[in-house]
């Protein structure tokens, strides 16, 4: 029976953590968090980028279809939903061109269609990235239809 009791308070007095090893290892993890953190998040805004740049070419494709179907690619003001919805009066329209709804951009806010585009191009499409402002630089750059 006194064996017992001496085993208890061994255990008792050894069987915890004490606040300063805590600490330690609260440090130690928040010391790999910070840097860890920034290289996933870093991965994170590439990933919406490519999201982005994938978007971008799958609207290309169909609305390069919609084009050799009616002769013209649309017009600003038909906007990319031409590519789902009949514009009226287009008689050889044969889509719908994308098999979903016209999709937001990673970070929320509608792609902007323009036809004829900058620089005479056919037409353009651009998201404006993640501060949704025309310009900058980063995560925050234009991802355009055109490079």
């Amino acid at each position: 029976m006194n064996k017992v009791r001496g085993a208890r308070r061994r255990i008792g007095r050894h069987g915890g953590f004490t606040l300063l090893e805590l600490l330690v290892v609260i440090a130690i993890i928040g010391l790999l968090a910070s840097y860890v953190g920034p290289r996933f998040f870093g991965q994170v805004a590439k990933s919406e980028v490519k999201v982005t740049q994938a978007q971008i070419e799958a609207f290309g494709k169909a609305l390069d279809t919609y084009r050799l179907d009616t002769g013209a690619y649309p017009t600003t003001v038909q906007s990319l939903s031409a590519l789902l919805v009949k514009p009226e009066g287009e008689a050889k329209w044969a889509g719908p061109y994308l098999q979903n709804s016209v999709p937001l951009d990673p970070w929320g806010r509608a792609y902007v269609y323009r036809a004829p585009g900058e620089q005479g191009r056919d037409y353009e499409i651009v998201s404006y990235g993640r501060d949704g402002q025309p310009g900058g630089d980063a995560e925050n750059a234009d991802i355009r239809s055109w490079r």
